[in-house]
């Protein structure tokens, strides 16, 4: 019998439509359409999300508070305190997570190539989590009075920057060397972020802990400002380069082809999409599988297109984790869980389904 030689050949692309492939439900549907529709519900849930909780108010209430604090007028101010002050920071910052983390996980997917990529490749979120809980267990002086986003927003730009240097190959970026080096720094930062747990006291766990698993219970209205420029500013700026994008997930050399420069669009995406993520981490704490499933789900809806993908895979996040925040401190009162659970929770059986359906994503 003769061995079969060993052939190395290209990986599978998932992201782009296979040949006699179904189109997707919504594809036709004219981009403005399904924007305003999904920014119309994305409305709606966040004046629900707001009004709902251990003191819950009508819709109509939630909306009149807004009102009041945009164009002027009276409210309760018992009402307006709980609806204004606690709940609607948290409902905006849940948003912005849930659209910045979509949004990075389409480009990263599109970046390597790879259907299974989210925002946490780059080791963002292990960084991120050196430099959090290095404050919260030896106290703001370990790392020259930087406070706990402060820390994350700087542990989670080294690990980019690690990353970026070992996956770079004869002075070019190489896809699979980023995701290698991804994987190596993540395991390297959470050993440490594990020692540095240890080195806490007993009462700093629970709060370390939760942390870890990506929450909003803090979010106050000064932490809105730099999250909303950078998520907003970097979607619409990703949004422009779609095309480029759509023309990435066909392969390196036809991309050059179609007159694109490779090595500067990726350059441009990692630094953006490392922006996003690490902001988010420093403001959210580590927040699982948006980044890994919303992309898929907006494909499979709307095509394939990014110049439709990425907008929308914004507002289908920000929707996805406002529902996701709102179940997190509804379903175990007075309990609430972290973010990740819930994520998780529902994120895996989506990947079953989509691994039953779709064979080039259970092979690749």
């Amino acid at each position: 019998m003769t061995a079969t030689p060993i052939t190395t050949r290209p990986a599978p692309r998932p992201l782009t439509k296979a040949a006699g492939a179904r189109p997707a439900p919504l594809s036709s549907v004219p981009l403005p359409v399904s924007l305003v529709v999904l920014g119309a519900l994305l409305v709606v849930v966040i004046l629900a999300a707001s009004a709902i909780g251990s003191v819950t108010f009508s819709l109509g209430d939630s909306w009149q508070i807004v009102q009041a604090h945009i164009f002027g007028g009276e409210v309760n101010p018992a009402h307006d305190q709980i609806i204004w002050e606690f709940r609607i920071p948290r409902v905006l910052l849940a948003a912005l997570a849930g659209a910045g983390l979509a949004v990075t996980g389409v480009v990263l997917q599109a970046l390597v190539n790879n259907p299974l990529a989210d925002p946490f490749i780059l080791g963002v979120s292990a960084g991120g989590s050196v430099g959090a809980v290095t404050v919260m267990a030896l106290g703001a002086g370990a790392l020259g009075g930087l406070g706990v986003s402060g820390a994350a927003f700087l542990g989670a730009t080294l690990a980019v920057g690690l990353v970026f240097l070992l996956g770079q190959q004869g002075g070019k970026l190489n896809p699979v060397r980023l995701v290698l080096a991804g994987v190596v720094v993540s395991y390297v930062f959470t050993s440490v972020t594990n020692f540095m747990q240890l080195q806490t006291e007993p009462n700093n766990m629970r709060a370390i802990m939760f942390w870890l698993l990506g929450s909003v219970s803090g979010a106050h209205w000064e932490q809105l400002h730099i999250a909303g420029v950078v998520v907003i500013a970097s979607t619409l700026l990703l949004t422009l380069y779609g095309r480029q994008l759509n023309a990435l997930v066909t392969g390196d050399e036809s991309a050059t082809a179609l007159g694109v420069d490779v090595k500067r669009l990726r350059l441009i995406l990692i630094v953006l999409s490392s922006l996003v993520a690490g902001v988010l981490i420093a403001v959210a704490g580590g927040i699982g599988f948006v980044g890994l499933m919303v992309p898929h789900l907006v494909r499979l809806t709307f095509g394939v297109d990014h110049r439709k993908v990425l907008p929308l895979a914004a507002l289908v996040g920000a929707i996805y984790l406002v529902i996701v925040d709102l179940l997190s401190r509804t379903v175990d009162p007075p309990n609430e869980l972290p973010l990740n659970i819930l994520t998780a929770l529902f994120g895996a059986p989506f990947f079953i389904w989509l691994m039953r359906r779709d064979r080039s994503l259970a092979h690749s």
